[in-house]
């Protein structure tokens, strides 16, 4: 069971959506990554979130440059988090996916992370938590993947200090 679902606007958006399915996966976490669309594919993005949602996917992260409709299109039908990733896909450098996707009426809240590869990455960061709340095999993982995070850091200090 997919417990992440990630959709992106256009198959474009694929290689910069891919870090968030990596992280999940390095985390155990079963996810659904496809393309759907609010405004071209309303209908199988509906069905998807409906479906999805039947079979007990917990969140969504939605990725979409320009309009970047596609969180708050899967926010209207979900009371499951949902966590937007704003994609440069405009001469206006990302900023109107951004605000499309950060500005949300209120009840219908999208919890936007930031552009491109550095918001996926951190979208799937984001849903991990929000599983670990119920999941200690997760939150395990999490933790985990924190002490390999300090370890890294903790190396590149040494090489550093190494080459004064």
């Amino acid at each position: 069971m997919a417990k992440v679902a990630i959709f992106m606007g256009s198959i474009s958006d694929e290689e910069t959506v891919r870090p968030c399915k990596d992280v999940l996966d390095k985390l155990g976490i079963e996810c659904v990554y496809t393309v759907t669309s609010a405004h071209r594919t309303p209908d199988r993005t509906a069905e998807l979130v409906d479906d999805l949602e039947s079979q007990g996917c917990q969140v969504y992260i939605c990725a979409a440059g320009m309009a970047a409709h596609l969180a708050g299109a899967v926010a209207a039908r979900t009371i499951r988090p949902v966590i937007g990733i704003p994609v440069t896909a405009s001469a206006l450098g990302g900023m109107d996916a951004l605000l499309s996707t950060v500005m949300m009426p209120p009840g219908f809240p999208v919890a936007t992370v930031a552009l491109d590869k550095a918001g996926a990455r951190n979208a799937a960061w984001l849903a991990a938590q929000i599983l670990a709340l119920s999941d200690d095999e997760i939150a395990s993982a999490i933790r985990k993947a924190r002490g390999e995070f300090r370890i890294d850091v903790a190396k590149a200090a040494e090489k550093l200090a190494s080459k004064e």
